[in-house]
């Protein structure tokens, strides 16, 4: 039977901004770390966290999922409310508001049913409502929010997506400037811009296509896709990849640094079949790096290495890789940001990657890293267990540019 290495602290989360725990078991928190600029920790100030702090201005809600954008955070509760909190310079938190950014989150308003699904991007986000409807937000310069040619560049409040006639969606996954949805058919679906073919739909554009528009306004369905069902999506920076029910994994779009995983660095405008990997259970695209889980709970990763995000020391790979660090840990979810890795097993975190931040986006730096939550801003080559409290159990994860947030519960022990 597998085990993981277990190494949690004691006491609360940090000293410094330890918010004591309601000693109620499923009570659920909203933990968050790493990059502050902007607010997008949720936690009022703009500083930097290097472990996990759990977001008091949540602690009256039952918060059940949250998606790390590029310098953004969506929090769904458990009653369907919807929660940002991070930079708001193109309406990506769905609030007007008089500032560029929130330090606090706020509640999204303007959902005519309670929602069921979120997804951050870059600088655009999205969600389902129960039922079946989809909204969208933020920033549509590439037609990443699919409202139609002529829709705005810009929406500071959600809107309904018109164009879907009646199709519902279960999943979505946002990269940078391009969406996924998932059907409940199973059918996938993509627009936005189509950069390196990162739409599927057998098109591409280049650097180099200044004048050829590939980009889809609306929601188009991936033909090629359509004899399978798909059950899960991602998004990342100009990649996106998918799985069906057998547990195949279809990888499209930029492949320059093998992200891929199909054995060369070659762009792919069309959902291609990634060869030599065992049937897989969840899929989750970075910057320029991709990792899975597969059904007997190992992680697989695969493409840039930069700063150690695979996992894997100091090797890359175009090709799947299985994490032999990991090979006694049960995986249940991965999460790849820009440049950094985070996965669960049994309620622990693990993380690995990028440990540093030059502020938001690279440009003039107000905080430090630290969105690999181990106590430092160091970079690590293999993965390394997050420490928390032995009341706290990690359900859920997600990496964004340089930060990181989870759902945590409380257990007895």
């Amino acid at each position: 039977m597998r085990s993981v290495i277990k190494r949690r602290r004691a006491y609360g989360l940090t000293a410094k901004n330890k918010v004591e725990l309601s000693g109620k078991a499923g009570k659920r928190w909203v933990a968050l770390w790493g990059n502050g600029d902007q607010g997008r920790l949720g936690l009022s100030e703009s500083g930097s966290q290097f472990e996990p702090v759990l977001c008091r201005a949540l602690e009256s809600h039952e918060p059940c999922s949250v998606s790390c954008g590029g310098a953004h955070t969506l929090i769904l509760t458990d009653k369907g409310r919807v929660f940002a909190t991070g930079l708001n310079s193109s309406g990506q938190l769905g609030v007007p508001l008089k500032r560029e950014s929130s330090f606090d989150p706020v509640e999204v308003h303007g959902f005519p049913d309670p929602c069921v699904h979120i997804a951050a991007g870059r600088y655009h986000s999205a969600a389902i409502t129960s039922s079946g409807e989809t909204y969208v937000w933020g920033r549509n310069s590439e037609g990443q929010l699919g409202l139609g040619k002529r829709a705005k560049s810009v929406y500071i409040t959600p809107q309904k997506m018109e164009s879907l006639a009646g199709m519902r969606l279960k999943a979505l996954a946002l990269g940078t400037d391009h969406s996924l949805g998932l059907a409940e058919t199973g059918q996938v679906l993509s627009w936005g811009t189509n950069r390196f073919g990162c739409l599927g739909h057998g098109e591409m554009t280049g650097f180099f296509d200044f004048f050829k528009d590939t980009n889809e306004y609306t929601p188009r369905i991936i033909h090629c896709l359509e004899k399978l069902q798909i059950r899960s999506v991602s998004a990342g920076l100009v990649h996106s990849a998918c799985a069906d029910d057998s547990g195949t994994i279809y990888s499209f779009g930029q492949g320059s640094m093998c992200q891929l995983g199909l054995g060369n660095n070659n762009d792919a405008s069309q959902p291609c079949p990634i060869p030599d990997l065992p049937r897989v259970s969840s899929i989750s695209c970075g910057g320029y790096h991709t990792g899975a889980i597969t059904q007997d709970g190992d992680i697989y990763t695969w493409g840039s290495n930069e700063h150690g995000c695979l996992g894997s020391g100091f090797r890359a790979s175009s090709k799947p890789l299985r994490l032999e660090s990991l090979a006694e840990a049960f995986m249940s979810e991965i999460s790849c940001g820009w440049k950094h890795t985070a996965a669960i097993s049994d309620g622990y975190i693990f993380s690995w990657g990028w440990g540093g931040s030059y502020g938001t986006y690279a440009t003039q730096a107000e905080s430090s890293g630290g969105q690999l939550g181990v106590g430092t801003d160091f970079d690590f080559f293999e993965p390394v267990p997050i420490e928390m409290d032995d009341r706290l159990s990690a359900l859920h994860v997600s990496c964004g540019f340089n930060h990181t947030a989870a759902i945590l519960e409380e257990i007895e022990i």
